[in-house]
């Protein structure tokens, strides 16, 4: 009578397996990997054990110190000690199940002492909390635990997606800040530069018109010298008059009516003549207004 691994008196032990040999029910040797002859039927190998690292995955359900359920999954590594593989072999019936009573103690007795964030951010504390606990009860019963991991933590669907929406509404505030910002610098610049426009162009005016006053000079000065008998006040006349009708060719240009007098000069001029007239005998008190003809302002009071 045999079985997958000998045949009655010849056994074979696997490489990286220990066998456990009994004599008529009780532990005699254990055996190393190879062919081995026993005294069947009053001896058998009645168990193999494997030497390899193997792994226990366990998932764990708990709840963090803000009330959040979450499930954490372990990982444990682990295999059997050589020299302790009568302990292993004798001492527990179920050494994975002893394992995963482990974790769990372990776990619910680490997480809710944590906020949800607080554990995303400590898998490695929880690994190391298993790890010590188990490798100070299983070496007693003769497994060494080579490392533990926690692979996954994951809450309930509904805060998963609760911590999506408040990361978002984040990312969007500080998006918009910076949007905001943004445009307060390009109001700013521009509120700069249209106050630059203006300076230069107010400084632009101010030359214009310097260069019509001194252009008048010129003229009326040019005028009188080559002229003879032609005054000052001839030459301004023939000025205004010309102004006069560039100021009518530029409205008549936007199809505006504009009531036209011949009259109309003839009674500027005198209107001119009389403001000089009353601010050289040192009149006070009134306010002069500006009348622009075709680029040529002219005070009256």
């Amino acid at each position: 009578m045999g079985d997958d691994m000998g045949f009655c008196c010849l056994q074979c032990i696997r490489t990286q397996e220990v066998g456990v040999v009994e004599d008529l029910g009780q532990f005699k040797r254990l055996v190393d990997p190879g062919l081995h002859c026993v005294c069947w039927p009053l001896v058998s190998v009645v168990g193999r054990l494997s030497l390899r690292i193997q792994q226990l995955d366990v998932v764990c359900e708990t709840k963090t110190k803000d009330n959040v359920f979450v499930q954490v999954a372990v990982a444990v590594q682990f295999k059997v000690i050589t020299e302790s593989a009568y302990d292993a072999y004798y001492r527990l019936s179920d050494p994975r199940g002893q394992i995963q009573s482990y974790v769990f103690d372990v776990v619910r007795s680490t997480v809710p002492r944590m906020e949800l964030d607080e554990a995303f951010a400590s898998k490695a504390e929880i690994a190391s909390a298993v790890l010590e606990q188990l490798q100070s009860v299983m070496r007693d019963y003769g497994y060494q635990i080579i490392t533990t991991l926690v692979t996954d933590l994951s809450p309930d669907a509904k805060v998963k997606a609760s911590m999506n929406e408040i990361n978002a509404s984040r990312r969007l505030k500080e998006a918009a800040s910076h949007k905001a910002e943004a445009d307060k610098v390009q109001q700013v610049k521009a509120a700069e530069a249209e106050a630059e426009a203006r300076y230069l162009s107010g400084l632009g005016v101010a030359r214009q018109r310097k260069a019509i006053v001194q252009g008048l000079q010129a003229s009326v000065s040019e005028f009188s010298d080559n002229v003879a008998g032609a005054t000052p006040k001839d030459v301004m006349d023939i000025l205004l008059l010309s102004q006069y009708f560039d100021t009518l060719s530029t409205v008549g240009a936007n199809s505006i009516i504009l009531e036209h007098d011949p009259a109309t000069v003839a009674n500027l001029q005198r209107q001119v003549g009389a403001s000089f007239l009353k601010r050289g005998m040192g009149g006070q008190g009134e306010e002069s207004n500006l009348i622009e003809l075709g680029g040529v302002e002219v005070t009256s009071m």
